[in-house]
């Protein structure tokens, strides 16, 4: 049964656990800070979407990857995974709390949705390849090797997902990095603070 978005967002308000937003995060690059990361992401006005190659794509359409989850859930995430390669300095650094909100009918009607979480080889035999860009292998089969990434809840956009800053919240790890992308927009003569949705400052939300 259908019902409109003021009912949608009322239900949703109930909820801890459920948000109105997917989060994009990013991280450094090598000779880059997240900062700067983030203000080339905001002057190109797209997130380019990862591929086989650079990510965990299946198929070979690449895709943006998002996560439906409150910004304190978000955190928890980001939190777990910094501790996890503390302990495991070779792990993979996937990402910061630096990154790109957006409302998720706004999302949904630029080609994003919910990933499908199964075996890779099982979601193959029932989805058209150019779908295999929504699945996300999940197998719980082996108590030693366990994939499960049901966590993220995550979205996904084919291709490069292209935004307007006007629906987008900035999101900052700490008051530094905000510092630091601030005065990058004065040093460019850029007007994105002001522009954007909204700005977060994520420590905040754990500290």
């Amino acid at each position: 049964m259908a019902y409109d978005i003021k009912t949608w967002r009322a239900r949703i308000a109930e909820r801890t656990d459920v948000s109105t937003q997917i989060v994009h995060l990013t991280r450094e690059r090598e000779g880059a800070a997240v900062a700067k990361v983030l203000f080339e992401i905001i002057e190109s006005g797209r997130l380019k979407g990862s591929s086989s190659a650079s990510g965990f794509i299946c198929g070979n359409r690449p895709a943006v990857c998002f996560q439906d989850a409150p910004l304190v859930s978000i955190c928890q995430n980001v939190y777990y995974e910094q501790k996890y390669r503390q302990s495991n300095p070779n792990a993979k650094n996937r990402y910061r709390a630096v990154g790109l909100a957006f409302s998720k009918p706004y999302a949904s009607r630029k080609g994003a949705r919910p990933v499908i979480y199964d075996k890779t080889s099982e979601a193959k035999q029932y989805l058209p390849p150019d779908q295999w860009w929504r699945i996300v292998n999940f197998d719980l089969g082996n108590d030693e090797s366990f994939i499960d990434w049901t966590h993220e809840r995550e979205w996904r956009a084919p291709g490069d997902f292209e935004f307007d800053l006007a629906e987008a919240t900035l999101l900052f790890v700490n008051e530094s990095t905000y510092r630091s992308f601030e005065k990058l927009c004065k040093t460019k003569g850029r007007d994105y603070l002001e522009r954007a949705k909204g700005v977060v400052v994520m420590n905040n939300l754990l500290y």
